[in-house]
């Protein structure tokens, strides 16, 4: 089960990462409210995260999605028509925190804490 978390993972990361430096113009995404985009994708990938990589302290899982979230934003910076934002690098911190406090609710909710050692 570990493996699939982990696959789905890193699928969800590329597509991210896909969507955050295309010049495309995506009808779903630049329709909706962009900082909750980076929230709601920042928590599903601390959850994601979280339950295909067990062996990774918390401050790790955190400190590698702060980084992903900073290159995205030095990559958009080099994209014409995109922008380095501070604000999308809090609302991915916030994705993060929700995300942290989603997967420790959500394991000891389900008992999955045996299933994920």
């Amino acid at each position: 089960m570990k493996r699939t978390y982990q696959i789905i993972f890193i699928s969800a990361l590329l597509v991210i990462e896909y969507l955050a430096v295309t010049t495309r113009e995506i009808e779903a995404v630049s329709h909706s409210w962009d900082k909750l985009n980076h929230v709601l994708a920042f928590m599903v990938l601390y959850v994601l995260f979280s339950l295909g990589f067990t062996k990774l302290s918390e401050k790790v899982k955190i400190i590698l999605l702060l980084i992903d979230a900073l290159q995205i934003e030095l990559i958009q910076y080099s994209i014409p028509g995109r922008e380095f934002s501070l604000l999308d690098i809090t609302a991915d911190i916030i994705g993060i925190i929700f995300g942290l406090i989603s997967s420790k609710l959500f394991v000891r909710r389900k008992g999955l804490t045996k299933i994920f050692e």
